[in-house]
């Protein structure tokens, strides 16, 4: 390999680039509408939950019923209904997804026996968000019934009983405040670096093809590998500068905490790149197309990140022929280096499971790449 060679071919490509305003504009604007975009717009955090009330009573009992699913933080009291035929068109326009009814002899039942029911009802079309909501109501319900037991416990003289009760001392470790967004965003980095990386790879070989200078490259002495590492060099570059902007992003605009090493965060970087940009150019060798290599590409590396990748589902929730597919998704290592540097400062002994198989998946794209490209028509 001669590396006079090498350097004349990535700096022709660097001028491609340049002259390229769609590679450019996917270079450095992507990165940016995207972690805007999917950093403000994807959260697993659910609140101010809509909800309707249908107070029969209107008492001062059934009142602080109310006030407390408000306090708590997570509904929101949309609509107050008058009857219940009301609740279900509510439902219908999307005005609330929770309703909560109160009967109206909820005072006196109260005062009687030291419960009354409360009736709780939920759109269960998003069943996610659904379920969300009911543990949020039962937690509420939990909190009010606990303060309701011991005032009748104390109206009607009676010792409250601490026999058999267990309490829990609850420690959360690595994401103290519980955020999604600590969780999601390191994700929306692996999702930008492999869409971009293999958007922009997937067009070098099929460039040359459509402008009708393959031919001219195929006659010059460079070699298949010199070729390869001359037109992924630039792209390795651009693929450094936008791994460096969206984890800048994501530590100082997004305030997710780095408790990791930056030299562990570089070298899985770098190893996620060097397969992104691999798997591009193997596109683009095999699709002699722009816009079929594109659309290739956005296929192999957009589905997989997004769905198998545990950026947005956990994997160990999906079955089981789904969780072994999706250790040949590349993208679930990065996704899994990135969280553990980032919350749990994990370093590269912790992390040789991962680590290895971004190895193995950037060794064996490489040479696929390598072999796949020939100097001839």
């Amino acid at each position: 390999m001669n590396l006079r060679r090498l350097l004349a071919m990535a700096l022709k490509e660097a001028l491609q680039i340049w002259r390229d305003p769609r590679s450019l504009a996917v270079a450095l604007l992507m990165p940016l509408m995207q972690m805007a975009i999917l950093g403000y717009g994807v959260s697993l955090d659910i609140k101010h939950v809509p909800l309707c009330i249908y107070d029969q009573e209107n008492s001062q009992a059934s009142r602080a019923v109310v006030e407390r699913f408000v306090s708590s933080g997570w509904f929101s009291v949309g609509h107050v209904i008058t009857r219940y035929s009301g609740i279900r068109r509510a439902m219908d326009r999307s005005e609330c997804i929770a309703a909560i009814v109160i009967p109206a002899n909820f005072s006196r039942t109260l005062a009687a026996t030291g419960s009354a029911p409360v009736q709780a009802i939920f759109d269960a079309t998003d069943v996610n968000t659904t379920n969300i909501a009911l543990g949020y109501a039962q937690g509420v319900v939990a909190q009010e019934n606990a303060d309701i037991s011991t005032q009748w416990d104390m109206s009607h003289d009676v010792q409250p009983s601490q026999a058999g009760q267990i309490e829990l001392d609850p420690s959360v470790w690595f994401n103290e405040t519980l955020d999604s967004r600590y969780f999601i965003i390191p994700g929306v980095v692996a999702v930008i670096l492999a869409l971009v990386g293999a958007q922009l790879t997937s067009l070098t070989i099929s460039r040359e093809w459509e402008r009708g200078t393959m031919e001219q490259l195929i006659s010059t002495p460079i070699s298949a590998l010199e070729v390869m590492l001359g037109k992924l060099i630039p792209y390795f570059a651009i693929g450094l500068v936008d791994a460096a902007f969206c984890l800048g992003v994501t530590i100082f605009w997004f305030g997710v905490p780095f408790r990791g090493d930056v030299a562990t965060l570089f070298v899985t970087t770098a190893l996620f790149n060097i397969v992104v940009l691999g798997i591009g150019y193997l596109i683009s060798v095999r699709i002699r197309s722009q816009l079929g290599a594109s659309q290739i590409a956005l296929m192999v590396t957009m589905l997989p990140t997004t769905l198998l990748s545990g950026y947005t589902f956990p994997i160990d929730q999906m079955p089981a022929p789904i969780r072994a597919l999706t250790y040949i998704v590349y993208p679930r290592y990065y996704v899994t280096i990135l969280r553990a540097i980032f919350l749990k400062g994990s370093g590269l002994a912790d992390l040789w499971g991962p680590v290895l198989g971004l190895c193995l998946y950037a060794a064996a794209i490489i040479w696929l790449a390598s072999r796949a490209f020939r100097k001839q028509l």
